[in-house]
């Protein structure tokens, strides 16, 4: 007996008269158990007819599916590191017409040696009128086709399937075959490059090798890894890492150092800089050191600095440096300093916080507790800040929320780096400076590609290059007077991976410490989500925000505005999307000066000045009365965009109108 003969057979035997309800969350339908079963027999037979491709039909030549034969081709093979595109077209043969809801194209990726499979869908495209839906477009970045991680090390093929209802077969018919052959290829194509995952705990780096077998119309992926380093033993001739039980015996040394300082008194004249992201005096820091020493005033300015939060630092420095916080009257810290965190803060003494970030753009901190990579509730981070700086007044409850502290901690004054930007004579001696350094940008119109990092922090950030596709911008921009400058985040580990043939437009000058001094050379800055958008914005100049992974990035970061009513620029997802961005030059004007003024409350170029004379007063402050004023204005006047308006008002404002 066949076996669709018996299963017809089981068909009858089982349906009889009863009534199944069957429920959903709307609306609940009676259906007989007859037809019920019929139903389920239906479906059984069906993806056996579909599927089923054994003995039987091996034997006799004859099956649904060999009745039908699958045509298939690659119109294009696009690769960009490990970011891979394939445009194509895959359909049964038939006179029927190809309907977009009626015919279904996967990729299938298989693992050789688990016979593990994935699928990754494409999309259809129609084709020359009459042909229908019969072509598709998909892409897959193999850099994150694991959970986020690059895929597996092994050995894997890459098949079309394709589901399309015929009504000759009376339902649909499945198939898988090879991807077909690629217009006007002539031989094999073959593409390698590295895959990069980034932790705290383990470092890997991977190569991609994907060949389209030209003879065969079948394509192959090979995934090895090449390295699996711990960053917190990983070391370079630049920095040198403790082990586990030195960084633990340094922790004790420097807990006992700072409490027997503590018998020292106070020096009300010494200010310490700490620091472990620079060995120079830059940022902030120059700001503010700058001021000190233009005001002469009888102070013990000292400074504590390391390149990294995984440099080593030497028994002598630990015991230097609990002395300088036990001892000084204010200590300044510019970043994450993770050796400061634990201890409590001398009652006469100031730990202040003047942040690298001006504005508040993606969230931070306690902001993202119970986000992935987020702190811990009980977490010691940042929480004993007696003070920190802020631009406006408008982001104090950011910090306030970010760092874990009370408000009535958060200073409002500004930051004193970007007092650069309101100093004319400043910003010409700079401008002079880095076209003395950087000559080649000299008569040219500067593109600077500055995006932050990806990860949960130092040790594991990394930025997916893929994303974005250099020899395209190369071939639109190169020879037009226009040059690329790459500002990569510091804590990126990972290097893009440019040819050296477009050496003569592509820059990296990730290594050139003050940002703001290149944004007054730049014409065009490509930003996603850093927070550099801030200081460009009073220059006035055009910003493009490209943010192909901005749904992965919300979900694992978040903001604190709307992303797409909030940036102060134009909107790119792809590469040609930002091509025709930097072509078009579009300015909202407008919407850059409602950004700056929410962002900035005092456009004056004095936030040195200002926090130098805090500092010279021991921080106090007038109390200051409140005033009633139209919600849309700050106090001072200042218009608020939508997208800045506080929780509570637009609460308020929703109330109001359920009541109207």
């Amino acid at each position: 007996m066949g076996i669709r003969s018996f299963l017809g057979r089981v068909k009858r035997r089982i349906t009889g008269n009863s009534t199944v309800v069957v429920k959903n969350n709307t609306e609940e339908t009676k259906i007989d158990s007859k037809e019920l079963r019929s139903i389920v027999m239906d479906q059984i037979l069906s993806d056996y007819v579909i599927n089923k491709t054994g003995s039987k039909a091996s034997a006799t030549g004859k099956s649904v599916n060999n009745q039908y034969v699958l045509k298939r081709g690659v119109d294009r093979i696009e690769f960009n590191n490990s970011f891979f595109k394939i445009d194509g077209y895959a359909h049964f043969e038939t006179k029927e017409t190809i309907s977009d809801d009626l015919i279904r194209k996967n990729l299938i990726i298989i693992n050789k040696e688990t016979n593990q499979e994935f699928t990754i869908p494409l999309i259809n495209k129609k084709a020359k009128e009459g042909e229908g839906w019969i072509k598709y477009k998909g892409a897959i970045n193999f850099s994150t086709f694991a959970d986020g991680k690059p895929i597996d090390v092994g050995n894997y093929e890459m098949l079309i399937e394709v589901t399309q209802f015929l009504r000759d077969s009376g339902g649909w018919v499945t198939k898988r075959d090879t991807v077909g052959k690629v217009k006007n290829a002539t031989n094999d194509m073959i593409v390698s490059t590295k895959m990069y995952s980034f932790s705290a705990r383990s470092n890997k780096k991977f190569s991609l090798t994907i060949v389209h077998h030209f003879a065969g119309s079948f394509i192959t992926i090979l995934s090895k890894k090449l390295s699996d380093i711990d960053p917190l033993e990983y070391s370079t001739e630049e920095i040198t890492v403790d082990g586990a039980i030195s960084r633990v015996f340094k922790r004790y040394l420097f807990s006992f150092f700072y409490k027997y300082y503590h018998l020292h008194p106070v020096n009300k004249k010494k200010i310490s800089f700490l620091s472990d992201s620079r060995i120079d005096i830059s940022g902030n820091f120059e700001y503010i050191y700058r001021k000190l020493l233009e005001k002469n005033l009888d102070v013990d300015i000292r400074f504590y600095l390391k390149p990294s939060i995984k440099e080593k630092k030497s028994f002598t420095e630990i015991r230097l440096l609990a002395k300088a916080i036990a001892t000084s009257k204010y200590i300044i810290v510019d970043d994450f300093y993770p050796l400061i965190y634990p201890l409590t803060i001398r009652e006469k003494s100031e730990l202040i916080q003047v942040w690298h970030a001006v504005g508040a753009f993606k969230t931070f901190g306690y902001s993202r507790v119970g986000m992935p990579g987020g702190p811990k509730p009980d977490s010691i981070n940042h929480k004993n800040y007696t003070r920190a700086l802020v631009s406006s007044h408008n982001i104090s409850d950011k910090y306030a929320e970010g760092f874990g502290i009370s408000i009535n901690n958060i200073l409002p004054i500004g930051i004193p780096r970007t007092d650069l930007f309101f100093d004319d004579v400043e910003k010409a001696v700079v401008t002079e400076k880095v076209y003395s350094e950087l000559p080649f940008l000299k008569g040219k119109k500067v593109i600077l590609f500055a995006p932050t990092f990806r990860g949960n922090g130092q040790q594991s950030a990394y930025y997916p290059y893929e994303m974005i596709d250099f020899k395209k911008i190369y071939q639109e921009f190169s020879g037009k007077d226009y040059v690329f400058l790459l500002k990569i985040h510091p804590f990126v580990q990972n290097e893009p991976n440019i040819p050296y043939k477009y050496a003569d437009f592509f820059y990296d000058v990730s290594t050139y410490r003050e940002i703001n001094d290149l944004l007054l050379v730049t014409d065009v800055l490509i930003t996603d989500y850093s927070s550099v958008c801030f200081e460009y914005a009073l220059l006035n100049k055009q910003m493009i925000f490209f943010s192909p992974d901005l749904a992965d990035y919300m979900s694992s970061r978040n903001f604190y505005y709307d992303y797409l009513d909030f940036i102060p620029g134009s909107f790119a997802t792809n590469t040609n999307e930002l091509i025709t961005q930097i072509r078009e030059e579009k300015i909202d004007y407008k919407k850059i000066d409602d950004f700056v003024h929410y962002f900035f409350d005092d456009l004056d170029g004095k936030a040195s000045e200002r926090f130098v004379d805090y500092l010279v007063n021991d921080f106090y402050q007038e109390n200051q009365t409140e005033e009633t004023v139209d919600l849309r204005y700050t106090a001072d006047g200042k218009f608020i965009p939508h997208w800045g308006e506080s929780t509570n008002k637009k609460k308020q404002q929703i109330k109001t109108e359920e009541i109207d």
